[in-house]
């Protein structure tokens, strides 16, 4: 069944949000607020249904054709300008946080706006990712290599990746023509055991330069980043941010904001720190960084060691497990910046629990952050919210919370 619809917002994931004639509402990808589209259902739920987009009858003023990320899976703000992508990610912030009454309609603690990147437009520019993973597999008797599709799992052919630093593209014909090579030329045994592996992931780095390799990571290859004026030191299957521009940004604003509370609050945990970039950062005079990965942990004590930060310290368990001997006190500044799944469950309720007169949070999921906030609101007052359009054209986005005792 076809209807037209109007759509009122873009909710988070980039569909368009509408109501059937009978006060349903409908989800459409690729539909923007403010247009007029013709949608057919394709899975009805209790509360809900979903639709595919079949015409635009009225566009919005901000549509456009998508150019070359139309093509790209995951792109799921292809059809509309950079301008609108960034204001409907505003907006739905915004209304993540006022459905949680962790602000008010019109607060200006929330900036509208994302952080630009050092030199930048607010958002970066197209050719962002320092970091890809390209899948392969035989599709009608031709070896295809690109982005994977959900959930089909069909894979679309890149040749030339807009999503991609320059750097990559320029190496990108070439790795093409070596993964080829490998899956249809030598022993069988090697080419059965290279399809088994089933990606290759490509990584550029401004020290390092362009690397690649098929399945896992290599456990010899050290990559070499530099952020706020430091280096560090990553394997490459470590996490560093995908955006440099926006990663930089953000870990300067990190730093701006333990700044802002060093008078009082000098020492710093850094909770889920990864290689220590933030912690580290911070210059502070005692650190102490949480990680549940052995090999960040690993990384983030050689990275305090060539900084010279003797007064680092990093513990190589659970977050949620380690908060009983970390060190949080009326003169620490907790940074957490946990995955995308948020804090565990316990940790929030520890943290609203301490005396730590400031808590500065990162997040790339704003479902996570605000259920988190919520028990941390028992404690803590929120002093500023921005964000980062970390992921250009994709649905994802990165939040900096700064929160103060109360």
């Amino acid at each position: 069944m076809t209807s037209t619809v109007y759509v009122a917002k873009s909710v988070y994931g980039g569909d368009g949000l509408g109501r059937l004639g009978d006060g349903r509402v409908i989800f459409v990808p690729g539909a923007w607020a403010g247009e007029h589209v013709k949608a057919e259902i394709v899975e009805e739920k209790r509360h809900f249904v979903r639709g595919r987009l079949v015409e635009v009858v009225e566009a919005s003023s901000e549509r456009t054709d998508g150019g070359a990320f139309a093509r790209v899976p995951g792109c799921v703000y292809a059809t509309i300008t950079p301008a609108g992508e960034r204001a409907a990610k505003a907006a739905q912030l915004r209304e993540f946080l006022e459905r949680a009454r962790l602000i008010e309609p019109g607060d200006t603690r929330l900036a509208d706006t994302p952080v630009a990147g050092v030199g930048e437009e607010p958002t970066g520019t197209p050719g962002y990712r320092n970091k890809v993973v390209y899948h392969f597999a035989k599709t009608g008797g031709k070896w295809v290599i690109g982005y994977r599709t959900e959930p089909s799992h069909e894979i679309v052919d890149i040749e030339s990746d807009p999503l991609a630093a320059t750097a990559i593209n320029a190496k990108l014909p070439e790795i093409r023509r070596s993964v080829l090579a490998l899956l249809t030329t030598g022993p069988e045994t090697v080419r059965r055991d290279i399809e088994r592996k089933g990606n290759v992931t490509v990584r550029w780095t401004a020290k390092s330069g362009v690397k690649w390799w098929i399945g896992d990571a290599p456990r010899d290859l050290v990559l070499k980043e530099t952020t706020c004026g430091l280096d560090f030191e990553v394997p490459a299957d470590g996490f560093y941010q995908v955006n440099p521009r926006i990663g930089e940004a953000l870990a300067r604003a990190v730093t701006a904001a333990y700044a802002a509370g060093a008078a009082t609050a000098p020492e710093v945990v850094d909770l889920y720190c990864g290689v220590g970039v933030l912690g580290l950062a911070c210059r502070a005079p005692r650190l102490t960084g949480v990680e549940s990965g052995r090999q960040a942990v690993e990384f983030a004590r050689r990275n305090a060691a060539a900084q010279q930060a003797a007064n680092a310290r990093f513990l190589a368990e659970p977050v949620g497990r380690s908060l009983r001997r970390v060190p949080i006190g009326t003169r620490t500044t907790v940074i957490a910046d946990p995955p995308r799944g948020g804090m565990e469950l316990n940790v929030p309720q520890a943290l609203a629990e301490s005396k730590a007169p400031r808590l500065i949070y990162v997040s790339c999921d704003p479902a996570t952050l605000v259920r988190d906030l919520k028990t941390l609101g028992r404690a803590y007052a929120i002093e500023s919210v921005r964000w980062f359009d970390m992921f250009p054209r994709t649905a994802r986005f990165e939040t900096l919370v700064a929160l103060n005792h109360r």
